[in-house]
């Protein structure tokens, strides 16, 4: 059994949908929050702290 590590695009058109409903939902005054949590609950379910330290440096790259 293949075990599968990255979303295909629509899958990630998905995740995309579904974060704005929830940014939406949380409300502007509370996006960073919630994006700190989200990131730290993904972080731990990821479990790997290099794929974690990457993640972070291609999220900030463009900034």
């Amino acid at each position: 059994m293949t075990v599968k590590n990255t979303l295909e695009f629509v899958e990630l058109e998905q995740v995309y949908d579904l974060l704005a409903q929830a940014i939406d939902k949380v409300g502007k005054d509370n996006e960073a929050l919630f994006l700190g949590k989200l990131c730290i609950t993904l972080a731990h379910r990821v479990g790997e702290l290099d794929s974690v330290k990457d993640s972070i440096r291609i999220a900030a790259k463009q900034f």
